[in-house]
Order: C-alpha cells, then structure tokens, then sequence
C-alpha cells in the first residue's frame, strides 16, 4: 500500500488559533438602531458583526478577547477589546478617538487580529490640556473611566468623559510591555505634565540678616494719642506760667507686657482693672495718712468765757 501525505509537517497551532478578519470600520454614531450607544464612546471596546463570534467560538482563543486594530494604510495600530457581536456583516463599529488614531475615515478599512497581551503593572498619561487639572481627584476619575477599557496601548490618546466634558490623555509608557491588558489588573498610575501648562513663578524674597541689633527707634512713633501732651496758650499773649510740653519717651523707658505666669490650659481670666494694685500700708505709718474732717475749727473773733 502507498500513503501519501500533503503536509511532511503538521499545521502550527499558533495559526490554527489566529483569528484575523478585515473590516470596514464606521463610528458608533453611524451604528443603526433606536437606542443611543453613546457608552461605546466612553471606552476602549469594539462592535462586531455576529459572524466574528462564530468563528471565534471555533479558535481555541484565550479570554478576555483582545484584538489588535491596524491600518495597513497609514502602518498605524492599536488594541482593543469588544463589547458586542451585533454590528452588520463586513462592518464594525470603533469609538472616534480610535478611529483618530489609526487615521482612518468613515468606511475605511481596518484589519482585526487576535492578540494575548500581558497584565499591565504601570502606565503614565499626559493630559493634553491644562484643564484636566481642574479635576479635584484626577487619580480617580482616570481609574473610573478606566474600567470602559480592555488594553492600553503605547503613544495613543485616549478620551475621556467627566462632568459632560471630554478629557484627552496621551498613553507616555506602559509595562511591563508597550501593549498590555488592564482587565482585573493592579496597576500604578502616573501622571505627565500637560501640553501647554506653566510652572508658577516663586518670587524669592532677600533673606535679612538677624545679627543687626534691633532698632528700638520706631516704639515712640507707635504709641499713639497721648493725653496733654501738647502745650499751652494765653490770652493775652504772655508765656507766663505756661509750662513746656513733657519730654519725649525714650525707647529704654518703654514697658512691656508682662505674661501671666499663672495660667493654665482651660481656665480664662478676666482683668478687670488694668491699673497695678495700691499696696496695702502698714499699721505703723496709718497716722501719715489723710483723714477727712479730722482738723480743727478757728474762730476770727475771740469770744471770752463768761465765769
């Protein structure tokens, strides 16, 4: 008997695995239907047509699926994942801001290929406008709008949707590869300055020096009002008896506060005289002081006693 076999070699599996279909790709806002899929724009996944799912379903793929997204065109590429077998044979449907990327125009063709990307453990972003700083948890917000997404890839620029307002984000660097899966990941995020921000400028003030003894000289312009301090003026002209005005204070004779040494925490005091306490006068000198009413009466004419 004789055999014959085509093939010394048997098929590779890595080929018999490969899914890779070309497609006319359109934006989701072409996506024909009564409900709005304006959430296709808010991620990173893809609409296919359901005969893609059949012909997946047939490959011994892994999962999650994850496909790789080039234009042969422009050699410009990206990945992506899907999120629904239920466009029209020979079309698929891709968010705008990828379709920026791969420089492709509505109707353009694009080539789909299944791919098995690693876990990303870090990646690094730059805003693409200083607006994005606005954001009180920027770190949040991206770790939100991250979860609409299946990969990243190196240099695209991704949008974002926050508070009715789309944010746009340049993909610097990613690891462990340039490509990587952020589906059920642990991943370090980093930020990049933003296109067009500006540092502040510090303006340094000139450090003085404190060995300089302290100039005492301004105590006496801040005193204030001072009551009869000014001299006076007669009627007549004359200076007589008029006295000089007092002289100026002198730095040295200037007082200061004195702290109260007997405070503690939770006790307030309330000074209700600020005048120094008249100290009490010993029994011994009570007869030098002033006693009202305590003289005696004189008489101008001096009256005899009768007997």
């Amino acid at each position: 008997m004789f055999s014959f076999n085509m093939f010394d070699h048997p098929i590779p599996r890595v080929f018999q695995n490969r899914f890779s279909t070309q497609y006319r790709c359109f934006s989701v806002s072409m996506l024909a239907g009564p409900n709005d899929r304006s959430d296709v724009e808010k991620g990173g996944k893809i609409i296919m047509p359901p005969s893609a799912l059949d012909q997946l379903s047939r490959l011994n793929i892994t999962y999650p699926m994850l496909f790789k997204l080039t234009n042969k065109n422009s050699d410009r590429m990206t990945h992506c994942g899907v999120l629904e077998f239920v466009a029209d044979e020979g079309i698929c449907y891709l968010p705008h801001w990828m379709m920026q990327n791969l420089l492709l125009e509505e109707g353009g063709l694009v080539q789909v290929e299944s791919v098995n990307l690693q876990v990303a453990t870090y990646s690094k972003f730059q805003p693409q406008s200083p607006d994005f700083l606005d954001i009180t948890n920027p770190k949040a917000v991206l770790e939100n709008a991250l979860r609409n997404f299946a990969c990243l890839t190196t240099g695209d620029v991704i949008a974002i949707n926050y508070n009715e307002k789309i944010y746009e984000l340049r993909v610097m660097e990613t690891k462990p590869d340039k490509a990587v899966s952020i589906i059920e990941c642990d991943m370090n995020v980093d930020f990049d300055a933003p296109l067009g921000y500006k540092e502040p400028e510090r303006h340094t003030q000139p450090e003085e020096s404190t060995d300089v003894e302290a100039d005492h000289s301004g105590y006496v312009g801040d005193l204030g009002f001072r009551a009869f301090s000014g001299s006076g003026n007669r009627l007549d002209g004359k200076k007589k008896g008029v006295e000089p005005s007092p002289s100026p204070i002198k730095p040295g004779d200037i007082r200061r506060g004195i702290p109260n040494y007997d405070f503690r925490i939770g006790r307030i005091t309330f000074i209700r005289n600020s005048r120094p306490l008249v100290k009490k006068v010993e029994e011994d000198d009570s007869g030098s002081r002033f006693i009202a009413f305590s003289g005696e009466g004189q008489s101008l004419r001096k009256k005899g006693r009768k007997p």
